[in-house]
């Protein structure tokens, strides 16, 4: 069964759990249609594609219309389409739906992957938490300086990774470790136990880690998350636009 499903961030809020202060953020979830199956016999590796949201046909490009033509049957279209890979051959077909809420319950840990908020071009001080230069004798404008980056003749060059000014955010993030605290099926909302990265109606990939974590909450308060981060690059960036197909 697949335990992945395409949603988007809602808004943030808080929750008390025996005694617990929680904060929540509410995801919206709705039914996510299969819209493609890759093979390894055909592809080199298993996958699904999902189909998530609702926006205008006139809106999509032609090549992404005829993809999606099975699904489409009236004026609306799907506004996102993502894939997912998967160990091994998936036993559904095109036009399944996964319901979330056949998925989820309450007390499931879960993982959240998204893209963070972009920041734009940023100093040191801002994107790496550089203390700055001194703030007396005559030091004006180093309170918010790189300083020496250490490079001499030797290697001549400025290491590749280094910590410098630069545009800050826009990142592939997943933060693992979030307890879904509350399922309201009839507004199609679940709560997870902590924030999660992107922007309001971002797109969200929620996968299910394991079951029956709700007690964790109220004996050791909510955990920490594990954030992973990923540099996007020009590439990348031009995948993540044909995924996240955005009025």
């Amino acid at each position: 069964m697949l335990k992945t499903i395409l949603s988007t961030k809602s808004e943030m809020s808080q929750m008390f759990i025996k005694g617990v202060r929680v904060p929540v953020t509410w995801i919206k979830a709705d039914k996510c249609t299969v819209s493609q199956i890759k093979k390894g016999e055909k592809d080199g590796y298993f996958a699904i594609q999902l189909a998530f949201g609702e926006k205008k046909k006139k809106n999509l490009s032609k090549s992404v219309l005829g993809h999606l033509k099975s699904l489409i049957k009236s004026d609306k279209a799907p506004k996102f389409i993502k894939e997912i890979r998967l160990d091994k051959e998936p036993d559904l077909k095109v036009g399944d739906k996964i319901d979330p809420f056949e998925i989820f319950k309450v007390g499931d840990l879960v993982s959240v992957t998204g893209i963070s908020k972009g920041k734009g071009f940023a100093g040191v001080v801002k994107r790496w938490k550089f203390a700055g230069g001194p703030k007396t004798h005559g030091q004006s404008d180093r309170h918010r300086a790189p300083g020496s980056i250490g490079q001499r003749t030797t290697p001549g060059r400025v290491y590749k990774g280094k910590r410098m000014a630069g545009r800050m955010g826009s990142q592939t993030v997943t933060v693992k470790n979030l307890i879904v605290v509350s399922i309201d099926k009839e507004n199609g909302l679940i709560g997870l136990s902590g924030p999660v990265p992107g922007i309001k109606g971002g797109l969200l990939t929620v996968k299910k880690l394991a079951s029956g974590k709700l007690s964790e909450l109220t004996t050791e308060g909510p955990s920490a998350q594990v954030v992973q981060t990923e540099e996007v690059s020009q590439e990348e960036k031009g995948e993540v636009k044909k995924e996240e197909i955005s009025s």
